[in-house]
């Protein structure tokens, strides 16, 4: 992005909008009464066409100005698309359902080898939504990706998602395989086949994580299984979850190390419940809603990894017992 500049608006052009319903002349003229106060728009510096910013751009027009603050971006198109959709997505008048699909199949189009999750955040949808998308476009055609691009910047083999599927298959029509046996029918590593069985066995509506603080692993007896977790009801109590933080909070080598302090500072025991998240979710501002939805799956994902983490080296240290 370049700095803040005042941009004639007779040179600016209007094309490409994610919003596929056209312009909203009532939020424009809502606009038109705060017009000083309005953030620049961002305007793609090779097409001149506004990435963010439209209704803004109708009503500083409206007022009779000739010209209006912007910033430029100097990607391409493709990269100019995925951040008008980002821009409005998280702020101003929200996309519809209609237009994060539209947007959604747009990008497929585009970055067949993104992931499912990572288009997900982008657009506000459920990864499950975009494998539909993707199924019904053909996205996939007429070069199938060997890898999908995830949020974080990692290119991972398309062929590990289709093996853990394989995995999902075989524990369906085997339940009590052992994590060897899921290994070895699917072609996953042990550790992989470990973690997918572990998920398939979780009781339904329940997170697929690993164990809460108050768990305790229960081992099934076969040779070489992984402790699986023997879990309490859907929501912990807060007391339950006080009182583990309490006891992190009195290990020495979590008080008295830099990694163990950042870990403790963040499990704070006054934050919401997984009860309050449904009533905090009725009660948030609808236009607050994609923004805050991203940001929760960003921290979701950072918890589920430090999960999958410790996870691995607790399967290390018990294939070394």
């Amino acid at each position: 992005m370049s700095e803040i500049t005042q941009v004639p608006i007779s040179t600016i052009l209007v094309a490409g909008s994610p919003r596929t319903g056209g312009e909203d002349p009532r939020h424009i003229n809502a606009l038109a009464e705060v017009c000083s106060d309005l953030p620049p728009i961002v305007i793609h510096r090779k097409a001149m066409t506004v990435i963010d910013g439209v209704h803004r751009l109708r009503a500083v027009k409206n007022s009779g100005a000739t010209h209006i603050s912007a910033v430029f971006f100097n990607g391409d198109e493709r990269e100019a698309f995925v951040l008008a959709v980002k821009l409005n997505s998280s702020h101003g008048l929200p996309l519809t359902l209609a237009d994060r699909k539209a947007a959604a199949l747009h990008m497929l189009a585009d970055f067949p080898e993104w992931s499912n999750r990572r288009l997900a955040g982008i657009v506000g949808l459920s990864d499950k939504t975009i494998a539909a998308l993707r199924r019904r476009s053909g996205a996939e055609l007429p070069h199938p990706a060997a890898v999908r691009l995830g949020r974080d910047g990692v290119a991972y083999p398309l062929a590990a998602a289709e093996a853990r599927g394989r995995a999902e298959v075989y524990l369906t029509a085997n339940p009590d395989a052992s994590a060897r046996e899921v290994a070895r029918a699917a072609g996953l590593s042990l550790t992989t086949a470990k973690d997918v069985r572990r998920r398939a066995r979780a009781v339904p509506g329940e997170p697929r994580t690993t164990a809460q603080p108050n768990e305790e692993p229960v081992r099934d007896g076969g040779a070489g299984d992984p402790a699986i977790v023997k879990r309490p009801g859907a929501h912990p109590g807060s007391a339950d979850l006080s009182l583990a933080v309490r006891r992190l909070r009195a290990d020495p080598s979590l008080r008295f190390t830099e990694v163990g302090r950042k870990l403790l500072r963040t499990l704070d025991p006054s934050a919401a419940r997984p009860h309050d998240w449904a009533a905090m979710a009725n009660s948030l501002p609808i236009h607050c809603a994609p923004m805050i939805a991203e940001l929760a799956r960003h921290h979701a994902a950072s918890w589920q990894l430090l999960a999958e983490s410790l996870t691995e080296r607790i399967d290390s240290r018990d294939a070394d017992v």
